[in-house]
């Protein structure tokens, strides 16, 4: 294996996963999708096999095909981050040399489910998990920091070391939940003697997390937004608080459409954006995942009218 150069930063959208009628991958619409957000000029990579694209309902075969659908559609023109999403620690090593073998560009690793149950009192168990993800791969991750309320959640000196001991860990992508929380591991994770970026998904508070130093942000809701989601980072960036405030009137009234509870059906509520949009044919999710009923998609689809999307600027309004 050779070192990769990827530097996860920036603005990099997580895709959503069409299915059909009959809840089969609906691999022409996902195809579509990409090009969709690889049109989207400053995107710094697309994340595939995320919460996103229901990675929980996919089965192993499935992850692995979206990897090659994805690389066939993007080529090299914008690097593909592999969601690592499974309860083994040698599948996960698998399916990261798979990413490789497929020329992807970076991993995007979840913490496993069962260590709900208390990993954070065994970090030997996720220094575990890893070593067989880093000895399958040597591509660039990006970790996963589950929200406190999960107890998937690494504690702070537990995300240090691991970002030590791991030097191919490159990023965090940020949901802790907790504003204190977050700032100190934005700062501590920059003052390892390896930066480590920080890129948020604190999506409903997206200004403000921005705001505290991230790298850049890695959210699904860039599946629809990702335009906006530029034009904030880079106001911010810019330190234009103006500016930033205002994409950021723009980008509430979808907090709104995705982000009202119940939380787990916000990537259900962006496959009914981008069906209002014209750039879905249909809405199909996987049970235990139900379609949102018809009050739901049509307060969905007045939030898209207050943010000013429609289906001929979206992806490209904010360009």
């Amino acid at each position: 294996m050779t070192s990769r150069s990827f530097e996860p930063k920036g603005v990099i959208p997580a895709c959503l996963m069409p299915f059909d009628a009959d809840l089969r991958i609906d691999e022409n619409a996902y195809r579509e999708h990409l090009r969709d957000i690889a049109s989207v000029e400053g995107i710094a990579g697309i994340t595939i096999n995320g919460h996103a694209a229901e990675v929980h309902a996919l089965t192993i075969e499935e992850q692995q095909r979206a990897v090659v659908v994805t690389k066939d559609v993007l080529q090299s023109d914008v690097p593909t981050i592999v969601g690592v999403y499974t309860e083994s620690s040698m599948e996960a090593g698998r399916m990261a040399a798979f990413a490789q073998k497929e020329g992807a560009e970076g991993l995007l690793v979840f913490p496993p489910a069962f260590m709900s149950m208390g990993g954070h009192l065994r970090p030997e168990m996720i220094r575990e998990h890893l070593r067989y993800i880093t000895d399958a791969s040597d591509l660039p991750i990006i970790l996963f920091q589950f929200p406190v309320a999960s107890q998937l959640c690494y504690p702070v000196d537990t995300l240090l070391e691991l970002c030590t001991r791991f030097p191919t860990i490159r990023a965090v992508k940020d949901q802790v939940g907790d504003g204190n929380q977050h700032e100190r591991q934005i700062r501590e994770l920059h003052a390892l003697s390896k930066p480590v970026n920080t890129l948020t998904t604190h999506s409903a508070w997206l200004l403000g997390s921005l705001s505290m130093g991230c790298d850049g942000l890695l959210s699904g809701a860039g599946s629809v937004i990702a335009d906006l989601q530029i034009a904030l980072y880079r106001a911010v960036q810019a330190g234009d608080l103006k500016a930033a405030q205002a994409v950021n009137d723009r980008i509430y009234p979808t907090v709104r459409a995705f982000y009202d509870a119940p939380l787990l059906d916000m990537h259900n509520r962006m496959k009914e954006a981008l069906v209002i949009l014209g750039r879905l044919k249909e809405a199909h999710v996987r049970p235990p995942l139900m379609k949102p009923g018809a009050a739901e998609i049509e307060k969905i689809g007045r939030m898209m009218q207050q943010a000013g999307l429609t289906a001929d600027n979206v992806y490209k309004n904010a360009a």
